[in-house]
């Protein structure tokens, strides 16, 4: 089931009621643990050393462990009453540029609906898509604070969860100080533009869930699931430039492949 939220956007004294609905959806095959014997499902049930058989959820309340063994306990109640109103709106505190976010900073994506004072959200959403600009705000969404960032994109707007500064992790990889041959940088920028082309999405498939999938109803259909085709394994590349040659080579005949016709084009002027 997608997940929403009711909140409401804060912009100076103008406040619009909303709600949240998830752009993304999970298509992941799940899969049932079961006792080999008899197929029976696995199930888990919530226990202590001298906890009840018959433990209810009203019985069980969240801890945060502050020693081993020792827990400070927060009812839900408690954790509701930590919230402020301003917690629970949206309230934009800044404008920036998109360029200026890192994508490594975005996290999940929602669409915004407005709930009521329509005429606001539409002046606030021309307002944000004319000036090309993005609204950063934090709130909290379920029991979690978060930093969003709400953006108008191909005449919607859009509101992503973005990551906190203390939780991006520095990068192991220190900067590399390598000299780089001009011949072999060049060489590579024009497999870069052989393959370069336009974003288009639906090009692309969760082929591992097709064959899973497939699988599935193979094993439905009493057949046997048959191996996968072999996947050629990269060799060590011995010269460099050797490897960039054959790979432009490569990217050229795909590149003619991928335009279209002097008919096509025609039609397309």
């Amino acid at each position: 089931m997608a997940q929403s939220f009711k909140t409401t956007i804060a912009f100076g004294v103008v406040y619009i009621p909303i709600t949240l609905h998830a752009c993304v959806k999970n298509n992941d095959i799940s899969f049932n643990t079961l006792y080999k014997k008899t197929g029976e499902r696995i199930r888990y049930k919530k226990t202590c050393e001298t906890c009840p058989p018959d433990l209810e959820n009203d019985d069980i309340v969240k801890g945060y462990q502050y020693e081993k063994d020792k827990y400070v306990i927060l009812t839900d109640k408690e954790l509701e009453n930590i919230k402020s109103k301003k917690d629970k709106s949206i309230e934009i505190v800044e404008f920036v540029d998109l360029k200026d976010i890192d994508p490594i900073y975005y996290d999940k994506s929602y669409y915004i609906k407005p709930a009521g004072a329509e005429n606001a959200y539409n002046l606030i959403f021309k307002a944000i898509e004319e000036e090309n600009k993005v609204g950063i705000a934090t709130t909290v969404l379920g029991t979690k604070e978060q930093l969003v960032a709400l953006r108008v994109i191909n005449g919607q707007m859009i509101l992503n969860t973005l990551h906190f500064f203390d939780e991006i992790q520095v990068n192991p990889v220190k900067n590399l100080s390598v000299q780089i041959n001009e011949n072999e940088l060049k060489l590579a920028k024009n497999i870069i533009d052989n393959m370069t082309a336009k974003f288009k999405p639906q090009k692309y498939k969760d082929t591992y869930r097709e064959k899973l999938f497939s699988a599935i109803q193979s094993k439905l259909n009493g057949k046997e699931i048959k191996s996968v085709e072999n996947v050629v394994k990269p060799s060590n590349v011995i010269n460099i430039m050797d490897a960039l040659k054959k790979s432009l080579e490569k990217t050229k005949s795909t590149k003619k492949k991928s335009e279209p016709t002097s008919e096509k084009r025609k039609i397309a002027k």
